[in-house]
């Protein structure tokens, strides 16, 4: 029996072409548990407000980054519901962000939003990285969920 066919295991996938190449699931649920994979700010194969880049794929703008991290939060809502659940039973979060300065111009508002308070009952950490998985990527969130 795999882990997906397991009665205490369920995982869950988008069908992106990444899962496939990469080799991983977007979420994995074991007891209460559910662990989702690093989001991003993608609507199918495609990169929701992609940043621009120069002639050698470096980002040359951080403006997009409070458009990416919505665009994150929803799928991982989205991920979360396949599960029975929500942003709300979401305990731990790692933000990776190209430009922390960016992330914190914008994550208090966009976070309190996702998360449907003022007091985001989450712990949250913040780590700059120098790339994620897309040149044009600027963030990725990934998460540890209780229900």
């Amino acid at each position: 029996m795999t882990a997906a066919q397991t009665p205490d295991t369920q995982t869950e996938n988008f069908g992106v072409p990444w899962e496939e190449a990469y080799g991983y699931v977007q979420a994995v649920k074991r007891g209460d548990s559910i662990y989702v994979s690093g989001q991003l700010s993608n609507d199918g194969a495609d990169l929701v407000a992609p940043a621009p880049l120069d002639e050698n794929n470096k980002v040359t703008d951080y403006g997009n980054m409070g458009e990416q991290m919505r665009q994150t939060y929803r799928n991982a809502e989205a991920i979360l519901n396949r599960f029975g659940a929500s942003l709300t039973n979401v305990v731990e979060e790692v933000l990776y962000v190209l430009d922390v300065d960016a992330a914190f111009e914008v994550a208090g508002p966009v976070r309190k939003a996702a998360y449907g308070r003022e007091d985001p009952q989450v712990t949250s950490t913040l780590v700059g990285t120098p790339r994620l998985a897309f040149p044009a990527q600027l963030i990725e969130i990934k998460m540890v969920a209780r229900v």
